[in-house]
């Protein structure tokens, strides 16, 4: 079976052939082909003080964001990978520059000069970070329903951050699904309840708060309609995690091993705390370097982790980040974006040509009209990954029995076929194909089963498709 996104190539070129003539075509296709060709692009975009700039740092381990470009820039930061630290700026009206770009102490410095507080189309940096591999993060202006637009077309998938989802909230991400194949297939998009530590006024237990909210919206119908799930994190707490050095822990610690009752007061007011009163000997600029990494909130929680057992720097590390909840956006990220990048790309480079087939039509572009259609009706990875959406969000229950090998085998633990099909060790040809028809027959028999609802029958013929691709896959 040719794949989909060998099916899309295939079809932009065609229509690179039949506008050939058309200079303003080609070049929007011709981007499109090297777009496609490229990494998966994730814009987080948000409202402004939603802390995008924040959890791009997290993710990618580092301070890169935000860079120094006005106060009323409007302008997006794409974050490639790369060799070593570099930036590049791209005026709407001229060719691109590179500015000067460097890495000091784990954070990006870049001298934009004559650049500075100018209008400019989006600004490159190259970064060399293990976790832009294959990505390119976009760190995206304040959200309006004109940034949405432009994220919609410069993006493969979207993670949209706010502190509080409101209706505004719900109009902007309904922005992204304005084109109607858009809302057909909305598979590119999570929303991030960031900032989480500040809620319910910032008590210790504010993340819990904040998860417990994360799972009222992802049973709203509202939401799950425009996107796969709800999580909720304060990055400022993951990139602490992650870029915690041993002279701040070691200040924790002595903050930790302090007497309560001496500290406590100090811990809920950062003017207090960065004093020149303070009780415990803690270096001023220090405990200032501890404000700007962790936060109030981030300090309470870390002297109460060491307090609890976590007292190595590898230990507290890890738990902050662990109760930051940037690890569920990271593993959300793998399972919905980046496992599925050839899918999200194919998907987007379809929206495109559906643009160019619509706006300017002619003659020989019937036959491309007929081919995008035929793609999209066929696309049975889309449904794969709205099944996988309903089911982890709780959209669509399924029996137990059923539930775990569903997300399986439709790609929830991993798109290879021996992960789909829960094997340990890698297979036989026959072996998996054995495996296949196991699958098949099982799933073939609840598509038919009348005990099920039918959503769930419509979920178990989903799976059914599934196992019959797998299958014509290894077919000899």
């Amino acid at each position: 079976m040719t794949g989909l996104l060998d099916q899309v190539w295939a079809l932009l070129n065609r229509t690179l052939e039949v506008y050939r003539d058309n200079p303003r075509a080609t070049g929007w296709l011709r981007w499109q082909a090297d777009r496609l060709g490229g990494p998966l692009r994730i814009a987080v975009a948000g409202q402004p003080k939603a802390g995008k700039s924040m959890l791009v740092n997290a993710l990618v381990g580092e301070e890169v964001a935000p860079l120094p470009l006005g106060d009323d820039a409007l302008t997006t930061v794409w974050y490639l990978a790369g060799a070593t630290p570099r930036a590049t700026v791209y005026p709407p009206d001229g060719p691109p520059a590179e500015v000067p770009a460097d890495r000091s102490g784990g954070r990006l410095r870049v001298d934009l000069g004559e650049w500075r507080g100018r209008r400019l189309d989006r600004v490159v940096v190259d970064w060399p970070a293990r976790t832009l591999r294959g990505t390119a993060l976009i760190d995206t202006p304040g959200a309006e329903p004109s940034t949405m637009e432009r994220v919609a077309t410069e993006a493969d998938a979207v993670l949209y951050l706010t502190q509080h989802l409101h209706a505004t909230d719900l109009g902007l991400l309904q922005a992204l699904h304005e084109h109607p194949l858009a809302m057909a297939y909305p598979v590119g998009t999570l929303v991030v309840l960031s900032r989480a530590d500040e809620m319910g006024g910032g008590r210790i237990d504010a993340l819990f708060a904040a998860k417990q909210l994360a799972r009222q919206h992802r049973r709203d119908a509202r939401t799950r309609a425009l996107c796969q799930d709800v999580i909720a994190v304060t990055g400022l707490l993951g990139y602490a995690g992650r870029a915690l050095r041993p002279p701040e822990f070691d200040a924790l610690a002595t903050l930790a091993h302090a007497p309560r009752s001496e500290m406590d007061g100090y811990l809920l007011s950062a003017d207090r705390f960065a004093g020149a009163d303070f009780p415990v000997p803690v270096d001023a600029e220090l405990r200032r370097a501890l404000l700007d990494r962790l936060g109030l909130f981030g300090l309470r929680l870390a002297t109460a982790l060491i307090r609890q057992g976590f007292d190595t720097h590898g230990t507290l590390s890890a738990e902050l980040v662990q109760r930051s909840g940037l690890t569920e956006v990271r593993e959300a990220v793998a399972r919905y974006f980046t496992d599925r990048a050839p899918v999200l790309k194919a998907r987007s480079a379809l929206l495109a040509l559906e643009v160019v087939l619509r706006r300017e039509p002619r003659p020989p572009a019937a036959a491309l009209v007929a081919e995008l259609e035929r793609i999209l009706a066929g696309a049975h990875e889309f449904r794969e990954l709205r099944l996988l959406a309903a089911l982890s969000v709780g959209q669509l229950v399924l029996p137990a029995e059923l539930d775990a090998e569903a997300r399986q085998l439709i790609g929830g633990s991993g798109s290879g076929l021996p992960v789909r099909l829960g094997l340990a060790e890698e297979p036989t040809a026959t072996g998996l194909r054995h495996a296949i028809i196991a699958a098949l027959r099982r799933w073939r028999d609840h598509a038919e089963n009348p005990v099920l609802d039918e959503a769930a029958r419509t979920a178990a013929a989903t799976v059914v498709r599934t196992c019959e691709g797998m299958l014509a896959s290894v077919a000899p």
